[in-house]
């Protein structure tokens, strides 16, 4: 599972999900090229990279423009000599319900995830196919994206948007032998620590812990770390035959989430009118009706204490 003589972008990487992924493909000898809109940040990923052996460079600017999309493949090409895997995790969160969400917080969580992740893995592609690399294109989705969220209009449209437009690309990147594929993390963030759900593992964690069996097994969450392996997995020779797919992992759990199909069929002679409807779907749809959001068991007894 070497990545030697390859070059990586990851973008929003100075911190959490993003550092973890640059720093796991750096230590599988990958040169990283590092990006955050935080200049801070990227000096120090790119730090802590080179301190452990690596190489990195950083490009600091925010994603979603052309421009910078542009800009972080001509650095992987000026300072490493050229690109060959892409990890698409900028992002940024603007949660509020419904009626409460302005046009602002839409679009800046579009920009930022969805017109991110097009435009840079469009210039990536086009790298790929100008210089004939067989590359690895790594984006990232979430539960919510596949599953909804209250108060996540925007995170969720822009996450399920991610991938579609993966399968969307795994067709269309086949013949350059380019593989798209979405990884769905589930790892304690900065956003979990809001949520007294999981005060339990939090606790653990800053206390320098493992996270308990429950959180971990149960639930597959997990730390930031336990998702890097399966994207440093996915940008390497390994995982070849793997493309358009939607993988999940955290904590001790991996998941391969389906593509939408349908549940079932029903035909009636001559078309559905409002009125076969009437008639008939309400018992079609009698226990089939699909579960929206995610559901998380009771907690056990023994880490109840540290929920407040």
């Amino acid at each position: 599972m070497t990545l030697e003589n390859k070059t990586a972008i990851v973008t929003g990487s100075g911190r959490g999900l993003g550092l973890a992924y640059a720093r796991e493909l750096a230590r599988r000898g990958a040169a990283v090229v590092v990006n955050d809109v935080d200049a801070d940040a990227a000096a120090a990923a790119v730090d802590t990279i080179t301190a452990d052996g690596g190489r990195a460079t950083a490009v600091v600017a925010p994603v979603g423009p052309t421009e910078t999309a542009d800009a972080l493949v001509a650095a992987a090409v000026d300072q490493f000599g050229g690109l060959d895997i892409l990890v698409t995790n900028a992002g940024l969160l603007r949660d509020k319900s419904l009626l409460k969400m302005t046009d602002a917080d839409f679009d800046d969580v579009i920009a930022v995830h969805l017109r991110g992740t097009f435009t840079c893995v469009r210039a990536a592609y086009a790298h790929f196919k100008e210089h004939d690399v067989a590359g690895r294109i790594i984006t990232i989705g979430s539960p919510t994206g596949q599953r909804g969220n209250f108060g996540q209009t925007n995170y969720a449209a822009a996450k399920a948007g991610i991938v579609g437009m993966t399968r969307t690309w795994a067709l269309e990147m086949a013949r350059s032998q380019v593989t798209v594929n979405a990884v769905i993390p589930v790892a304690a963030t900065a956003m979990t620590r809001t949520v007294p759900y999981f005060a339990a593992a939090v606790a653990a964690e800053d206390r320098g812990e493992p996270m308990p069996a429950f959180f971990r097994h149960e639930l597959g969450v997990g730390t930031a770390d336990d998702v890097a392996g399966l994207v440093a997995f996915l940008a390497s020779v390994a995982a070849a035959g793997i493309t358009g797919q939607a993988i999940g992992v955290g904590g001790d759990r991996l998941q391969l989430w389906s593509h939408p199909e349908a549940v079932f069929d029903a035909y009636h002679e001559g078309g559905w009118s409002a009125e076969a409807l009437e008639l008939e779907l309400p018992a079609l749809l009698e226990g089939r009706l699909q579960s929206v959001g995610e559901s998380f068991p009771d907690l056990p007894d023994d880490l109840k204490a540290a929920a407040p």
